[in-house]
């Protein structure tokens, strides 16, 4: 009977705990958004060349909106500023789903806008296209999402967890006084070893075996050895054989998420060192999709 109270009071301090820390989840750290948002402008200025003007004063329009705006004019180019605003937004408490607006200030007019969205997609035109020199005030939305306070369906644990730990002390009580049942011995990982039952972390390609977390391939006992970015794109290629993969996520998967922007030719490089190494095998083939991007067909 200790048991099943000492077992309660633990279920209710779990309750409270988590109830706090949903609370304190939610909170909106407005002062650490608004150093990070000065920071976006910062960047900008810094890439249009411009190391002494300030950013001037963040201006919240609403809950979920806020604008940066400048001393001085300025130059952009559309795609290091959504590479900016992802690498910034990255270390606040609102990583994704916004949308970014460049407003002219004299006609009081968007020149150019981009959206990140999981749900219906990311919009991202005029990319390649550079902005001239001008009055700009960046407009940051944050979408809204309604969520269900999980923390509140936490209190139905306690019955439940209760009644478990009823039928736990009935099941023990019954075994004690029945026949001892001897205890199954899990093989160890040497007897799997020699039966064959650990398998490595791979995929097959072909005749090849791509080792994912070594970045190596195997082809009849001869081992190919494959630089970071060329694992990081079989990687991606692999996970989605016969089907396109796009330069645009090649770039991001490979360059951009480390900070490095580059451009198409690049990846068009890498894919051609990335050939040599498959040629070994003619099952295995990648294929240009022109416009798209590569598929990776075994």
């Amino acid at each position: 009977m200790k048991q099943y109270y000492l077992f309660a009071v633990i279920s209710v301090a779990m309750v409270v705990f988590a109830l706090a820390f949903v609370k304190n989840e939610t909170e909106h750290p407005g002062k650490h958004l608004e150093i990070v948002l000065r920071n976006i402008g910062h960047e900008v200025l810094l890439h249009s060349k411009d190391s002494t003007s300030r950013v001037l004063p963040i201006k919240t329009v609403n809950n979920n909106t806020f604008r940066i705006s400048f001393e001085n004019s300025f130059r952009f180019e559309p795609d290091t500023l959504m590479y900016l605003v992802q690498q910034q937004l990255d270390k606040t408490d609102r990583p994704g789903d916004y949308t970014v607006s460049v407003i002219d200030c004299d006609q009081n007019q968007t020149i150019f806008a981009f959206e990140v969205n999981s749900a219906s997609g990311n919009l991202k035109p005029c990319r390649g296209r550079e902005q001239k020199r001008g009055c700009y005030v960046i407009e940051i939305s944050f979408l809204t999402k309604k969520t269900f306070p999980y923390g509140w369906l936490l209190p139905a644990f306690i019955p439940v967890a209760l009644t478990g730990l009823y039928f736990a002390r009935r099941r023990t009580s019954s075994s004690a006084s029945g026949e001892r049942i001897e205890e199954k011995v899990d093989e160890s990982p040497s007897s799997k070893a020699e039966s064959g039952q650990i398998i490595a972390d791979y995929k097959k390609l072909g005749n090849f075996i791509f080792f994912e977390s070594k970045g190596i391939l195997s082809l009849n006992d001869e081992t190919i050895e494959l630089s970071i970015k060329e694992t990081k794109a079989l990687r991606l290629l692999a996970s989605n054989q016969n089907q396109v993969v796009g330069r645009d996520l090649l770039m991001k998967d490979i360059w951009e998420d480390d900070g490095v922007l580059v451009i198409a030719r690049n990846v068009d490089v890498l894919i051609s060192k990335l050939r040599k190494k498959l040629s070994a095998d003619p099952a295995v083939k990648i294929v240009n999709v022109p416009g798209k991007g590569y598929k990776i067909i075994a």
